[in-house]
């Protein structure tokens, strides 16, 4: 097996990434939740002042690997933070590394932009991602309960 090269992606891998995009959707039973659009991720993720980056993992000329962060930041550190909001490596790559090849290259990012804080969440029913976040060293943080406003809701909500 080849190495893992990992490189930003640009608005010229905006399909690649909306693959990637969809195949995690499917993955995680989600696929009628995704809308994106090429368009919409080219405004979105390639645009000048976005704030979203992706990291795309090559074999070759192959991506098989993908992940979508952001920064956040901590009040309590009084520093910004890295937060992946996904991470995906193609079914028949995994098991060689990769996903945790993408996870370092992203914690080294964390400490070159002075992050205090790497985080990512991850679904309660995914127990191999899970187990591999733990051994790992990262903790899960079960007192915490994610809230979320969309749609109807958030219009609603904004009134």
């Amino acid at each position: 097996m080849s190495e893992l090269k990992i490189k930003f992606a640009t608005s010229d891998d905006t399909s690649i990434v909306l693959e990637f995009i969809k195949k995690l959707a499917d993955y995680e039973k989600l696929s009628h939740e995704v809308v994106a659009t090429e368009e919409e991720l080219k405004k979105t993720i390639f645009a000048k002042n976005s704030n979203a980056e992706v990291i795309l993992g090559y074999l070759g000329e192959t991506p098989v690997a993908f992940a979508l962060f952001f920064h956040n930041y901590s009040t309590f550190l009084a520093k910004k933070g890295l937060y992946l909001e996904d991470l995906f490596v193609l079914p028949e790559y995994r098991r060689n590394g990769f996903g945790k090849i993408m996870l370092k290259y992203l914690a080294k990012l964390a400490l070159e932009r002075n992050c205090g804080r790497f985080e990512w969440s991850v679904l309660d029913w995914n127990k191999p991602a899970i187990d591999f976040y733990k051994s790992i060293g990262a903790e899960l943080k079960k007192e915490w309960l994610l809230n979320r406003l969309t749609g109807k809701s958030l219009i609603e909500f904004a009134k």
